[in-house]
């Protein structure tokens, strides 16, 4: 099976040798295998991955953790579209920290001001939680 995974910041992964991906969609988690069904979903921000051969044919895992998008599948190819895409290589726990402190910090700012709440600047803060979220569950399965 092949994958594809792309983000906005141009982050990208690409392999034809790979037995499935496991991922959450806005409703549910799947696992995807050779001949699944095609499908066309929403992702949930979360953690995902794939059990692929590399070139030395040995079975591998590799982990990212990604932010809301789209996954399309069919004949035998998964592609993923993402805001953010973080190998678990390339994470860093403690600026993901700093990030969920922030937010909640922003957050409980805008909820808790007096004057009109800004709805949009709220949103932004939630958006970078719920991203530090993906990222911290990706840094639960280096434990």
């Amino acid at each position: 099976m092949k994958l594809k995974m792309l983000s906005f910041s141009w982050k990208s992964f690409v392999s034809d040798n790979v037995i499935s991906v496991t991922l959450m969609t806005a409703i549910w988690e799947i696992t995807v295998l050779d001949n699944h069904s095609p499908l066309i979903t929403s992702l949930k921000p979360s953690t995902l991955y794939f059990l692929y051969i590399d070139v030395n044919w040995v079975e591998k895992r590799d982990d990212y953790a990604i932010w809301k998008w789209f996954v399309e599948i069919s004949d035998n190819a998964v592609k993923i579209m993402a805001d953010m895409l973080v190998d678990i290589e390339d994470l860093d726990v403690w600026v993901a920290e700093r990030a969920r402190n922030k937010a909640i910090e922003l957050m409980e700012k805008y909820r808790d001001s007096t004057d009109k709440m800004d709805m949009e600047k709220y949103i932004e803060a939630e958006d970078m939680l719920l991203k530090s979220i993906a990222q911290l569950k990706l840094s639960d399965t280096l434990k």
